[in-house]
């Protein structure tokens, strides 16, 4: 009887330390797990803060020059100066595919919903003024480019010196990409805080 106490003592020691061992494995794995979920959400969200500031630098540069430019045209034409068009050109090095290749590379997994939502609000104010930015362009290439070498009377009333009306979404352009980059600064500044109150709370 002392025997067979024995060896039922022992394989119940065994079988503890079995379970121990497994379950401290299956532990240190999902540590492990975690720390690297940790680690590379980290760096997907300082890699996102470094192009936000970069962005929001830029914007603003641009910004102050863009609102100048659309000021300066917009004080000629009220002033009856008949001020010369010159070609629409957006340039941008946006890529629709940077966002959905970082979310595909695991950013979904380890960003919470409220970064996933701001980013993808971002990317849709951009989409959306980049569209608009297109249109104008698209107009610009069609109507004022194949005329640039013509006669300032070709794109005003020489009476009333204001624009010939197929030539006045020339200001509006200019607006829109000042209105265009304040809405970029208001949603980049809004993605920016959401990604430090993230990274504060790891």
């Amino acid at each position: 009887m002392n025997i067979s106490s024995s060896k039922i003592a022992r394989w119940f020691a065994e079988l503890v330390l079995v379970f121990i061992s497994v379950y401290a494995a299956f532990w240190l794995n999902s540590f492990q797990q975690h720390q690297q979920e940790a680690k590379r959400r980290d760096q997907i969200l300082g890699a996102l803060e470094r192009i936000l500031r970069e962005g929001i630098e830029g914007g603003r540069i641009n910004s102050a020059k863009q609102e100048k430019e659309a000021a300066e045209f917009q004080r000629a034409l009220d002033a009856g100066e008949m001020p010369p068009l010159r070609p629409f050109v957006f340039i941008t090095d946006y890529n629709a595919s940077d966002l959905a290749t970082l979310l595909q590379s695991g950013g979904v997994e380890v960003l919470d919903v409220e970064t996933i939502t701001a980013l993808r609000n971002d990317e849709s104010v951009i989409r959306w003024g980049l569209s608009r930015m297109a249109r104008y362009q698209q107009l610009s290439d069609a109507l004022i480019v194949p005329n640039l070498d013509q006669d300032i009377s070709f794109f005003y009333d020489p009476a009333t010196k204001k624009l010939r009306k197929r030539f006045q979404i020339y200001p509006d352009a200019l607006n829109a990409v000042v209105e265009f980059q304040h809405e970029l600064d208001r949603t980049h500044s809004e993605l920016l805080k959401q990604l430090q109150a993230t990274r504060s709370r790891r």
